[in-house]
């Protein structure tokens, strides 16, 4: 029976472990896998481009073809302890990001952000990292609400191969 405002609900239980603090966050740098895919080579870190502070690597949970994360090797998730350097350079990788995207797969718009906090959405949060999200026009559909279904139209290698190779020199 639909509640008295008349909403509609659809439920997600499997969210109260990011609220109960039971989803693991990476909380230190040992067991943080933003740390450990540099130790990997780029085709299994799926890394698009290393710097000296930071690196660009896919999501392994991508809402969209193409969605990376632009991360500074340093384990911190305080924006406010980045240094001058790592901070110019979460910037301009994120600026290639978008260039190498574009001429890639020429995306409608992007989504760049930075969940800062688990309250915020940050899985990852004691490591912070920004999203790139390449947008198209109807990109969201019912599969994803209604079928716990995600679309995903190429395989991580192969985009990995592909922005690799559209990366601004």
């Amino acid at each position: 029976m639909p509640e008295a405002d008349r909403l509609e609900r659809l439920w997600t239980p499997y969210r109260m472990a990011y609220i109960t603090g039971e989803a693991s966050n990476g909380v230190d740098g040992d067991g943080c896998p933003l740390c450990r895919i540099p130790t990997l080579s780029d085709e299994d870190g799926l890394i698009l481009r290393r710097g000296r502070t930071a690196f660009a690597v896919l999501n392994l949970h991508p809402y969209n073809p193409g969605h990376l994360m632009v991360v500074p090797y340093r384990h911190t998730g305080v924006f406010e302890t980045l240094t001058e350097a790592e901070s110019r350079e979460l910037t301009t990788m994120t600026q290639d990001a978008l260039r190498a995207v574009q001429a890639a797969s020429s995306p409608h718009g992007f989504n760049i952000g930075l969940n800062l906090g688990g309250v915020a959405g940050g899985s990852l949060s004691a490591h912070l990292h920004q999203h790139v999200v390449p947008r198209w026009s109807g990109d969201a559909n019912f599969m994803t609400v209604l079928d716990n279904t995600k679309i995903m139209p190429q395989l991580l290698a192969d985009t990995r191969a592909m922005l690799a190779a559209a990366w601004p020199e």
